[in-house]
Order: structure tokens, then C-alpha cells, then sequence
């Protein structure tokens, strides 16, 4: 049976608010904002962004073959004749009309994930869980702000039984505007830490940011994480909206709590008691911080009465995306070692859970563990003192070798013992070298830093040194 298109040609004019020209395009097979991307068949939306303007790429989307493209009144006329447009006044609040008309025509179960640390990793095992019980819509990649919310929202399916979303900020206001969109009959926060401090000025206001996820609930359920030391302030924000809220963790009294945690090579096996009933299985990925997801995954799966047991075993399925912990064997002529990918995002808390990870990871013969850091950003005044205190986690995780780049990661590099230092640079750039020559078989590297300070650069060295050796 052919799947229905996602959008017809007369709902969209209704559902954008817009006028047709060059011809009304008959139906949209999904939604694109980013002609790399796109697929024929997609409606393309010139979203004026930072740097670039969508409305640069219009002709090169219906080139491409995207159904038609939506415009401003004031790009319209130098674009008449490119092909089917939906003329509008303003690009991103078409966005988030259309994304406003999926909701309303959905009858999908709708989780909402926000929180300091863990938010994306949460969101792939509740849809990884979900996708076993139904269709599952979730958010790609962190498309988690103002453009990427209404997006995931307009591509959801009518037909979709679960849809997941994630939903960031880094000023106060952006979630309680983002999930007003959502409407979730679930709201998980995973986990409060000084992330953003540049910009909220204290951990409790940050607390409070997240806390607005709470605020479309009408009766929903909210999922906390019950070992956070803010779990009070939080509970107590989501009373007035929530008919019910769980608490997970490690805690007693949590309504799922973890009881056992063992690494099993590449994973973990897991004990966990979910509203007293008993759970063993395995996570395809270490760290009891992934077990801490999967605790609010099956709450999640409580709230929408799917069979439990099915939904653990999805776990074991489960990886790590890209940037986030994703490990990966290296080839070299005289054997491999392991790269850890954490360089899409680093902040204090996620910083010592990687280094924890690293500390359990096995090393092969003759080799050592290697942490390759870079700044952890908008940490306000505080910046040099938190990445200084990272020492002693270095300390605790038997880090053989440490590599740093950017000015605050110096404070770490000069914080740690001089056994384990052993190159500083400003940039990347200028530290591949000295990574790359130190790197041997047995090894276990471990990159990480903010996406800003452009760690991935280091994890891509590696990869296309030791190929380009190996198909030498």
C-alpha cells in the first residue's frame, strides 16, 4: 500500500496562511530547510538564518526537484517563474503554522525531553523503545530550537502512533515557547547542570528554564530525574500542570530505579525495578548514565502502556549518535585501538561522565587511555575554575595521556599531574600532530569538547590518517 503524501497542495495554502504562485503544487512528501539535504518532493522553506538566506537557495531546491518553496512577499517578485511558490509573510512563523496543523490533526501519544545533559541520547532509546509498539516521529539529530521544533513538527505524519521530541535553550523563555508547539502528554527531564551559566548567571535559574517544559502538560505526566539535587524545585514546578510525576535514578523511592549496573564489553547489563516490577537486560552502549535514560525511556513506556518487557530489550539495539559517545575501532598497520567520539557537546557534568567512560574502558596490549579535550563553553566567570577542577576526574579515570586545545582547557592541562600531560595547543589544528604521532595500537581515544571549540576535526584526523595509511 502507498503511503499518503505528508501534505496536500490545498492544506498547505490553509495551514501556511499563504497565496499560490507559479502554480499550486499538488502534495508535499516531507519538509526541508537545507538544500543538501533535501529530497524530490519536499516542500522547501527559505528560512532566513544567521548567516545565510534561504531565499538564496530557492531556485537550486526546485531544481532539485523539491514540490514547491515557501517565500516572503518581499522575495516573491525576483523568484516569479522559478516554480510553484507559497508566498507568505514571514518564513519561520509559516514554519510554525504549518508545524501548529500537524499537531492539531495528530492523534499520536507525544513525549517532550529537555534537560542540561542527556537530552538527545534519551530521545533515540524512547524512539528506538516506541518504534517496536508503532510508527514513531521523532526529532533528527538536536533539531531542538526555534526552527528545528516547528520543522520536526510539520514532517510528523498523520498516520504517526508516537511522536518524540527534544526541546533546548540557552535563555530563559525559548522552552516554555517550544513546547507551548509540542503539547506533550509527557514532559522528561534528564538532568540539571551549569550548562548556559554565561547566560542564566546561576544553576537554579537554569533549573527554572527547564523547568518550562512543564508548562503545556494540562494534565500530563512528568518525568524527572529523582537523583538530581534539584529534583524538588522541579517536582514542585510541575504540580500545578501534571497529573502525576515520576522520579528515576538510583534513589530509593524512585519510581524506576537502578539496582545493578555492569559494563559488558561494548554495553552494560542492567537491573532495574520500574513501579516494583523487576527488569534485567542489556544496553547496546556503556555508561550508567545511559542506563539513566533508559530508566526514563520505560517511564515513558509506563505513561503509554506499552509491554515493558519489549521495550527494554529495544535497548540492546541501541548506539550512541554521532559526536556523542560513539566508539569506533581504527586501523592501523600494526593494529587497531578505539576511538570515543564525545566532540559534539562537553560541559562539566557530561565532561567527568565521558571521563568515566574512559576510565572502564578495556585497553588492548601496550596500550593506554587518551583524553583528547577542548573548551567546554558559555560557562560564564566560572569558565577556568570548572575545567581546572576536570583534574582530579582525570585522576580517577587513569587518563595515561592528556591533550588539550583553547585557552580555558589550559587551566586543565596545567591542573594535571605531569605524568599525563602531554601537548597544549590553541586550536585543533595545531594539535592533530601531536595527537596523531602519539596514537598507537591498544589505545583508547577519547575526544571531547563543545561543538564550538571544533573537536570534531580531531576525531576526522584520526579517521582519514590511518585510513589513507592502511590504503597506502
Amino acid at each position: 500500500m502507498t503511503k499518503r503524501p505528508l501534505w496536500s497542495g490545498l492544506a498547505l495554502v490553509g495551514a501556511l496562511r499563504a497565496r499560490a504562485s507559479g502554480g499550486l503544487a499538488r502534495e508535499a512528501a516531507g519538509v526541508s530547510i537545507d538544500t543538501r539535504t533535501l529530497q524530490p518532493g519536499d516542500l522547501f522553506f527559505a528560512i532566513k538564518g544567521e548567516t545565510r538566506d534561504g531565499h538564496d537557495f530557492v531556485r537550486m531546491a526546485l531544481e532539485k526537484g523539491a514540490a514547491a518553496a515557501v517565500v516572503d512577499e518581499a522575495h516573491a517578485p525576483e523568484l516569479s517563474g522559478a516554480g510553484p511558490l507559497f508566498v507568505v509573510r514571514d518564513v519561520q512563523q509559516s514554519l510554525e503554522s504549518l508545524g501548529a496543523r500537524a499537531r492539531e490533526r495528530s492523534a499520536a501519544f507525544i513525549a517532550a525531553i529537555t534537560g542540561s545533559v542527556g537530552k538527545t541520547s534519551t530521545k533515540d532509546m524512547i524512539r528506538l523503545m516506541l518504534s517496536r509498539f508503532g510508527e514513531t516521529h521523532a526529532s533528527a539529530a538536536s533539531y531542538n530550537n526555534h526552527w528545528g521544533v516547528p520543522l520536526t513538527l510539520a514532517r510528523m505524519p498523520a498516520e504517526a502512533r508516537f511522536g518524540v521530541f527534544e526541546l533546548g535553550m540557552n535563555h530563559a523563555g525559548e522552552i516554555a515557547a517550544l513546547v507551548a508547539q509540542v503539547r506533550p502528554h509527557v514532559a522528561v527531564v534528564t538532568r540539571i547542570a551549569p550548562v548556559h551559566l554565561e547566560y542564566f548567571g546561576s544553576i537554579e535559574k537554569i533549573a527554572d528554564a527547564k523547568a518550562e517544559i512543564f508548562s503545556a502538560l494540562d494534565g500530563g505526566v512528568a518525568i524527572i530525574n529523582r537523583d538530581d539535587g534539584f529534583y524538588e524545585r522541579l517536582a514542585a514546578a510541575a504540580a500545578p500542570t501534571a497529573s502525576h510525576v515520576f522520579g528515576f535514578g538510583e534513589t530509593e523511592g524512585a519510581h524506576a530505579r537502578l539496582l545493578s549496573y555492569e559494563a559488558a564489553g561494548e554495553g552494560a547489563l542492567v537491573e532495574v525495578e520500574v513501579l516494583e516490577r523487576r527488569l534485567r537486560f542489556r544496553i547496546g552502549a556503556p555508561g550508567k548514565h545511559i542506563a539513566m535514560n533508559a530508566l526514563a525511556a520505560l517511564l515513558v513506556g509506563v505513561v503509554f502502556d506499552v509491554d515493558l518487557e519489549e521495550a527494554a530489550a529495544a535497548f540492546a539495539e541501541f548506539t550512541p549518535p554521532s559526536g556523542r559517545g560513539r566508539r569506533e575501532k581504527i586501523a592501523t598497520p600494526d593494529g587497531e585501538f578505539t576511538l570515543i567520539d564525545e566532540s559534539y557537546n562537553a560541559n562539566p557534568t557530561s565532561m567527568r561522565a565521558a571521563l568515566q567512560l574512559l576510565g572502564g574502558a578495556a585497553i588492548g596490549p601496550g596500550g593506554r587511555r587518551i583524553a583528547v579535550l577542548g573548551d567546554m563553553l558559555e560557562l560564564g566567570p566560572q569558565a577556568a575554575e570548572l575545567h581546572a577542577e576536570l583534574a582530579q576526574d582525570l585522576i580517577d579515570a587513569n587518563v595515561d595521556l592528556l591533550f588539550t586545545s583553547g585557552p580555558l582547557m589550559s587551566r586543565l592541562s596545567y591542573a594535571a599531574p605531569d605524568s599525563m600531560r602531554s601537548a597544549h595547543r590553541a586550536t585543533p589544528l595545531e594539535l592533530e600532530e601531536a595527537v596523531l604521532a602519539a596514537v598507537r595500537p591498544g589505545d583508547v581515544v577519547m575526544v571531547k569538547g563543545s561543538n564550538g571549540s571544533r573537536m570534531a576535526r580531531i576525531v576526522s584526523a584520526l579517521k582519514s590518517a590511518f585510513a589513507r595509511e592502511m590504503a597506502s
